[in-house]
């Protein structure tokens, strides 16, 4: 298992930058200045306020990503199947809020978590499942959601 990942309140989504700019794809990699961060060898973030000068303009059109996951990456770090998130047959499908940003499916599971009251420190392991195949400890903490899912938080 995994810690939970930090949201990326702080960052742009690269393929919606890019276009937005009509540069090319591996542009970012030539502005020294620009921050980056790579999920899953498959998306690219740059951070907020560190583009060049002449394409900072842009950041007022870009679509903010707080509290939010790519849906793969979000499944791998929660160790569910990425069905719950992209299936609208799952049972918790409709409890997650969903965003598209340049053909990328995101989901808010900083607004999931403060909705159901778990909380999660900075280090902190977390495992949604369903109820019978959760492993709680006695050092963990339960969180019983509906259809017969919980979370489990290990710290």
């Amino acid at each position: 298992m995994s810690a939970l990942p930090n949201t990326l309140n702080s960052f742009w989504l690269w393929r919606e930058v890019y276009a937005k700019l009509g540069v090319s794809n591996p542009a970012y990699k030539y502005w020294k200045q620009t921050q980056t961060l790579k999920l899953n060898n498959k998306y690219i973030f740059i951070q907020k306020n560190t583009l060049p000068k002449k394409h900072e303009y842009v950041e007022e059109i870009l679509t903010d990503l707080s509290g939010y996951l790519p849906i793969k990456y979000a499944s791998e770090q929660l160790h569910v199947n990425e069905h719950l998130f992209t299936s609208d047959k799952m049972r918790l499908h409709k409890e997650f809020e969903y965003k598209f940003v340049a053909d990328v499916k995101f989901v808010n599971i900083k607004k999931f978590f403060r909705e159901n009251g778990i909380e999660v420190a900075k280090n902190s392991i977390i495992q949604l499942a369903k109820l019978k195949d959760l492993e709680i400890t006695p050092d963990a903490r339960f969180y019983n959601l509906k259809n017969d899912y919980g979370i489990v938080v290990y710290s």
